[in-house]
């Protein structure tokens, strides 16, 4: 690992999951990080864009929870089977990461349903497309149409969600669930033990979808430990 800038702590600012509350953040900048090195930093609750790494450190307030999918025991709720079933159709194609122009204009669609989201082109190829990190790329194609873009990492034992986009105009198939079900179904392919799947927020509603995958396990900021949830 080639660390640019040591760990620091931003001044604080609003929280952009719960109202009326604060939030601060450590962050450190690296690049070329091994396998073993990313798995050690997502067991401690780290994640990361582009060469961004960072985990909160609010005051008084541990509700961003990472959470992780031991892909083994998983097994789909009946909800996420009938997405499955939807998606019958839709493939999924993994490998590296490869810069698109389709995929630029499903990120620009799909900021474009949320007032705070810059689509600022240098930013999105910093976070999506600058490796600091092994990292993959899934593809789900509706009728051979590029239809949904995630990014993920690559640890000796886990694969790592980043971030999840579609076009809205497929909205309708749950691609955001769909996306987790074959990632997960990936992992496992791959032999991996664990699939990342970022911060659960309890009582933030757009993260609730997070904690409907199970088994899960969830990282304790107070023990350092990552406690099992059936």
């Amino acid at each position: 690992m080639i660390l640019y800038r040591r760990p620091t702590i931003e001044p604080a600012g609003p929280c952009p999951y719960l109202p009326d509350r604060e939030c601060r953040t450590q962050i450190f900048l690296a690049g070329e990080l091994s396998r073993a090195e990313l798995t050690e930093l997502l067991r401690a609750g780290w994640r990361k864009f582009g060469h961004t790494f960072f985990r909160p450190r609010c005051p008084g307030c541990t509700q961003c929870i990472p959470l992780r999918i031991p892909v083994a025991d998983f097994r789909p709720s009946r909800s996420q089977r009938r997405v499955l079933k939807k998606n019958a159709a839709t493939r999924a194609a993994f490998g590296p990461p490869r810069y698109k122009d389709r995929i630029y204009n499903i990120y620009k669609a799909h900021c474009s349903r949320f007032s705070d989201q810059d689509t600022d082109f240098d930013r999105f190829i910093a976070n999506f497309f600058s490796p600091s990190c092994p990292g993959l790329q899934s593809e789900y194609y509706v009728d051979d149409t590029l239809a949904g873009v995630g990014f993920l990492d690559r640890g000796t034992d886990c694969l790592s969600s980043v971030y999840f986009i579609f076009d809205p105009a497929y909205s309708r198939l749950g691609l955001g669930t769909f996306s987790v079900l074959r990632e997960i179904e990936e992992t496992k392919r791959m032999g991996l033990e664990h699939y990342y799947l970022g911060y659960w927020v309890p009582g933030c509603a757009r993260m609730e979808y997070k904690a409907g995958f199970r088994p899960h396990e969830l990282y304790r900021w107070e023990t350092h430990r990552w406690q099992g949830i059936a």
